[in-house]
């Protein structure tokens, strides 16, 4: 886990962000796409450039986001030493490296926020090996490239109420957020941060049957994702129960109640139960290694 060095002095002045909050620098390490965003989120929220640090793998990549949002590369170990908050955003296979790298150069003040799944804050705490250290914990999901994350995060052991919020600033800009226990993470890595996947699978079958239906590709796929667009605001602003809306839909004898005994026949709510399980026990194994 190597990238460029600038040598950029911290920024700790005391001035204030909008809003009131004091400047934090904020390090994102391993920035790629989720990490992008983040950075991208919280310049959106106003906060300034130079209370902005990355780190990436490679030297070109690095290079991409200081131009494209002018904010400052540096190496893992600097970006330790200067940064308020590291915000960790390697895969999980990637985080035992990174972490002993990070470890000493690590103070006892620093916020640490893991983004990997199956990555406990214990784990993190542990091998960061510094006291008190407070740690914590979010599964988001890749909807954050649009704005439109589900972002869950959990105190660690020595994580106290301003460092979540510390968390939620950073991840409110590009969606919404959630507190829950961190023993919750692995069904919630399971339901929202594997999600999108299922409804993009949902979505691609609906289009093969469109075809198969006998419509155009491109027909078939304008109707399913404008209905995918359709159905997700009506849940999300009407405030009605799923069962309520999709109720709404199905006429006594008619083509949704035909559609969804096949459904239920071929037991697609038991399938979604238990590839959710599955998800579930996998970010499990992730935690054990």
């Amino acid at each position: 886990m190597t990238s460029q060095s600038t040598g950029i002095a911290p920024a700790h002045d005391g001035t204030a962000e909008p809003g009131g909050v004091q400047h934090q620098r904020v390090a994102v390490l391993g920035a790629g796409k989720m990490g992008e965003a983040l950075v991208s989120g919280m310049l959106r929220a106003g906060k300034p450039a130079a209370d902005v640090l990355i780190t990436a793998r490679r030297a070109e990549r690095a290079r991409e986001l200081t131009e494209r949002y002018g904010v400052a590369a540096a190496s893992n170990a600097q970006a330790a030493k200067e940064a308020d908050t590291l915000i960790l955003t390697v895969k999980p296979q990637d985080m035992a490296a990174l972490l002993e790298e990070l470890a000493p150069h690590v103070p006892s003040d620093r916020l640490v926020i893991s983004g990997a799944a199956g990555i406990t804050t214990a784990f993190v705490a542990q091998r960061l090996g510094v006291p008190g250290l407070p740690v914590v914990r979010v599964m988001t999901n890749t909807p954050v490239l649009v704005d439109e994350a589900m972002s869950a995060i959990s105190a660690g052991a020595h994580a106290t109420d301003e460092h979540l919020r510390r968390a939620e600033e950073i991840f409110r800009p590009v969606g919404k957020t959630v507190r829950v226990p961190e023993s919750q993470q692995d069904a919630v890595t399971a339901l929202s941060g594997s999600g999108p996947a299922y409804f993009y699978f949902l979505v691609e079958a609906m289009i093969d049957a469109g075809i198969l239906l006998g419509l155009p590709r491109a027909t078939a796929h304008e109707l399913i994702v404008q209905s995918a667009i359709g159905a997700a605001v009506m849940l999300r602003d009407s405030g009605e129960h799923p069962v309520k809306l999709r109720e709404a839909v199905t006429s006594p004898a008619g083509t949704t109640i035909s559609a969804i005994r096949e459904l239920e026949r071929h037991g697609v709510r038991a399938a979604l139960l238990a590839a959710l399980e599955a998800a579930r026990d996998r970010s499990r194994e992730l935690a054990s290694g």
